[in-house]
């Protein structure tokens, strides 16, 4: 098996430490919605990625199966350290949002029927919607960049598909993952 390894631009290769401590940071911050906290650590406050390295080892993640950001910590951490790395990545990532499920799912099982707290966790959601659009604008502008002829139709039509007319996503991915590699392949030809 074939580690992946760190691009030459990218910081200095961080220790086990600095992987657990940095997906712990991800996880604190985002609780409810860690990509774009995950890319924003990663890519711009950290350089442990670069901004294309990100989008393809994210795009690896998402055919994986399970949550894309927890197969996110443990490529970035096997990436630099093998397995260990990958057990600091997930670790950070997973422990604080689990002792925070632990005591929410507590607080809300006693107090659940108050309205307030209703509508504190209605406003985390909305929050959390917000911060995923954001990081799909900025993954998007590095591809539309580099392949606008290819990239911005099949984004749009992605879009349209999944969005508007609300068909499901197993569909809108078997007509948008092959259309966007023939498209790439006639491209490069």
């Amino acid at each position: 098996m074939t580690v992946l390894q760190p691009p030459e631009s990218a910081a200095p290769r961080p220790s086990l430490g600095d992987l657990y401590v940095g997906f712990s940071r991800i996880s604190i911050s985002a609780f409810g919605g860690a990509l774009p906290w995950a890319r924003r650590i990663i890519v711009e406050e950290r350089s442990w990625l670069t901004s294309d390295d990100f989008t393809d080892t994210l795009a690896l993640c998402q055919f994986l199966p399970g949550p894309n950001v927890i197969n996110l910590s443990i490529a970035v951490g096997s990436r630099f350290h093998g397995w260990r790395g990958a057990l600091a990545g997930f670790a950070g990532l997973m422990g604080v949002p689990v002792t925070l499920v632990i005591l929410l799912g507590a607080v809300y099982g006693r107090f659940g029927q108050i309205d307030v707290l209703r509508g504190v966790f209605a406003g985390l959601g909305a929050a959390a919607a917000g911060l995923v659009v954001s990081t799909a604008a900025k993954m998007a502008v590095p591809l539309i960049r580099r392949t606008p002829l290819t990239t911005a139709p099949i984004i749009a039509g992605g879009f349209v598909m999944a969005a508007l007319l609300r068909w499901p996503l197993p569909l809108v991915l078997a007509i948008v993952a092959p259309t966007s590699v023939i498209l790439a392949w006639r491209l490069r030809r």
